[in-house]
């Protein structure tokens, strides 16, 4: 995956609703690095808040079966906690919403960032 390629799943990172301050703000700084010296550092520092916030499945499953979910999504909880035990049950990993998507899909490239 290219810089540029790499540059814009990190944008729609940013971009989605479900991005958490932390990650935006790392995720910002290495767009705003790419091409300094602290290109590489900002990526490390990046990619340790990927891995830190990306949602497994599990815990995916809890949060859509809470309390807060219910506060949160309103009459959309059911069908949000429905979409959640589908997603486990055909064997995903992982949380599918865009900021999780994003992020693994710059986890999977972290080689290309860290060159």
């Amino acid at each position: 995956m290219t810089k540029k390629e790499l540059k814009a799943t990190a944008e729609k990172m940013i971009g989605a609703p479900s991005c958490c301050a932390g990650l935006k703000e790392k995720a910002q700084k290495w767009i705003d690095s790419i091409g300094s010296a602290e290109e590489k550092s900002a990526a490390k520092e990046m990619i340790e808040e990927i891995e830190a916030d990306i949602t497994p499945i599990d815990g995916l499953v809890a949060f859509a079966h809470s309390e807060q979910a219910k506060k949160m999504f309103g009459a959309g909880a059911e069908g949000f906690a429905k979409h959640a035990d589908e997603l486990k049950k055909s064997g995903a990993k992982y949380c599918d919403c865009g900021a999780c998507s994003a992020g693994l899909e710059i986890l999977a490239h972290k080689n290309d960032l860290l060159k």
